[in-house]
């Protein structure tokens, strides 16, 4: 008799949770847990997110959370098209018991391939150095989105199917996110910034600065001098 997917040929397999959300692994399986605390990667973005437009205010990080917004509505909206289940090992508690595509996996694909272009398409106005810095930031972001994606699999919340579904889906809505913002959203960022509610609210448009850190460390330096200067004046 064949062995149930749900079980291992020791017996139901154990499982544990990671007490910060309800991500479950094995018991005593080491990689299991390190992926299971992997798969809160988009918990960790999305907050990243909210504390970024709440502190910087710029236009393009709100577009670029928004696409991310519309990109899990999609994927909703098409769980609840679909309808197909989750591998039987999933419980009642997680969000929804239908698994395709794979949330994570679609999430991690649009934010990925966002990332990278967003980094990498402004690259001949940087330097060699800062290219190379791009390169292996590039790199180490699709290495995490691999990693969170395949923690779907190996944790049995998804097959692979749901997960390379949902991730080439996530990749293709960023692709397009980003061509939407680029040739119809950011050409309007600096009118929209010049608005009287968005100067009330200092929001503005950093779009156009190759190196935005580089810059605001610039333009720290300068006016810390400056208003040192003066206090000794």
């Amino acid at each position: 008799m064949a062995a149930s997917p749900c079980h291992d040929q020791a017996g139901p397999i154990m499982w544990k949770a990671v007490s910060l959300t309800y991500v479950e692994y094995p018991a005593g399986d080491l990689i299991g847990k390190l992926l299971a605390y992997s798969s809160l990667m988009p918990v960790f973005i999305g907050v990243s997110f909210v504390t970024l437009i709440l502190f910087k205010r710029d236009l393009h990080t709100m577009s670029f959370f928004f696409g991310l917004v519309l990109n899990e509505i999609t994927s909703l909206a098409i769980k609840y098209s679909v309808r197909q289940p989750r591998p039987c090992r999933s419980s009642e508690d997680l969000a929804t018991e239908f698994g395709m595509p794979s949330s994570h996996a679609q999430f991690m694909g649009f934010f990925a391939v966002y990332f990278i272009l967003l980094l990498n398409v402004r690259a001949y106005a940087l330097s060699s150095s800062d290219r190379l810095w791009n390169i292996a930031i590039s790199a180490e972001v699709a290495a995490i989105a691999i990693v969170v994606s395949y923690s779907r699999i190996y944790l049995m919340y998804h097959t692979t199917m749901q997960v390379l579904v949902g991730f080439l889906l996530g990749t293709l809505l960023g692709v397009l996110w980003f061509l939407v913002n680029r040739l119809f959203l950011a050409p309007k960022f600096f009118t929209i910034a010049s608005w009287r509610i968005s100067e009330y609210f200092w929001i503005r448009d950093s779009s156009l600065i190759p190196n935005v850190m580089r810059f605001e460390y610039a333009s720290s330096r300068g006016e810390s001098r400056l208003r040192r200067k003066k206090s000794t004046t």
